[in-house]
């Protein structure tokens, strides 16, 4: 399906539930510790450098934002989590927002966690893996900044991962990702593709 997620348009953002756009399209969500890369990923994927922005203060941006593709699927960008700078009232609002998303969206098809390649696996990245796995909803870990590893290390931060997964009995698949070369894009587009229930080329 080449080019397509190039279709993403900004819809709205929201803070709350109530606030979720109301309609069936098919919704895969981003996921991740701030200054992994999310952004960098969604606009890679999407061929949009402008689409998800960053913000300025990492960690502070509360709002999940909808980016439909089109009448029948949405991108979803969750915000960022697990910044050390953040008062403990965001992060408890965070943690609300995020349990009312994944509990509450039935249209959910996957989550993609985003994980820094050199820092895999933090404490907000297992509590994520564990709501998904609480809540049935298919996951993706992509490694996200590999052009910062060589080869060999990237490849064994790649296989802790997976074998942590089995270790643990979490049903989650992984990969490795580089925005700046796009390492692993047609990879995290055969992903997409299944989930929106898409065929691929």
């Amino acid at each position: 399906m080449k080019n397509y997620y190039q279709r993403a348009q900004f819809l709205t953002s929201a803070s709350k539930a109530s606030q979720f756009p109301d309609d069936n399209r098919r919704e895969v969500a981003f996921a991740g510790r701030s200054n992994a890369g999310k952004s960098s990923a969604i606009n890679t994927l999407c061929m949009n450098k402008t689409l998800a922005r960053t913000s300025k203060t990492p960690g502070r941006t509360q709002l999940i934002n909808f980016f439909p593709l089109d009448e029948e699927r949405s991108l979803v960008d969750l915000p960022g989590y697990g910044y050390a700078k953040v008062p403990e009232a965001i992060r408890r609002e965070w943690q609300r927002l995020m349990e009312d998303y994944l509990s509450k969206r039935d249209n959910l098809a996957g989550l993609v966690i985003i994980m820094d390649i050199r820092h895999p696996m933090k404490d907000y990245d297992l509590k994520m893996l564990e709501w998904c796995q609480h809540f049935g909803t298919p996951v993706h870990i992509l490694l996200t900044k590999a052009d910062k590893l060589k080869k060999g290390p990237a490849s064994q931060s790649l296989l802790q991962v997976r074998k942590y997964l089995k270790d643990e009995a979490i049903e989650a698949s992984v990969q490795i990702f580089s925005a700046l070369n796009k390492t692993g894009l047609a990879e995290l587009q055969s992903v997409l593709n299944g989930w929106y229930q898409l065929e691929d080329e």
